[in-house]
């Protein structure tokens, strides 16, 4: 009888244990936190950019960006959306250096990268 016990002491708590693996839409397997997953994303998303795509659609496809700036010149409407898609430190607070700038002129998308915002 204390074998039973003993054996089922031992049993019942593996039996009750779980794993849970996350599985995303593409069938891959993640064990990253939202922040991991969410510059992943954001870094296949820019991915598959196109010039002169607008910037209602960008917003559509990428929600909303981490840092909206505007700025004029010429007479022309410059707009940048800083997404997140890298992690430099692990304070928990997203900066710019941590994101990818896309950059349109009067709302449609020019280019993106440090190269395109350097061109304002």
């Amino acid at each position: 009888m204390k074998k039973i016990l003993l054996a089922a002491a031992l049993i019942l708590p593996i039996s009750l244990s779980g794993c849970v693996i996350s599985v995303d839409g593409d069938g891959e397997y993640s064990h990253h936190s939202d922040w991991q997953d969410r510059e992943y994303k954001n870094r296949k998303h820019i991915a598959k950019l196109e010039t002169n795509t607008d910037v209602s659609t960008i917003k559509s496809r990428m929600g909303v960006p981490d840092f909206n700036e505007a700025h004029l010149k010429d007479s022309d409407q410059y707009q940048v959306l800083y997404y997140r898609t890298q992690r430099i430190d692990g304070d928990g607070v997203t900066t710019k250096d941590e994101c990818t700038p896309l950059v349109f002129k009067n709302g449609l998308l020019i280019g993106w990268g440090e190269s395109a915002y350097a061109m304002l």
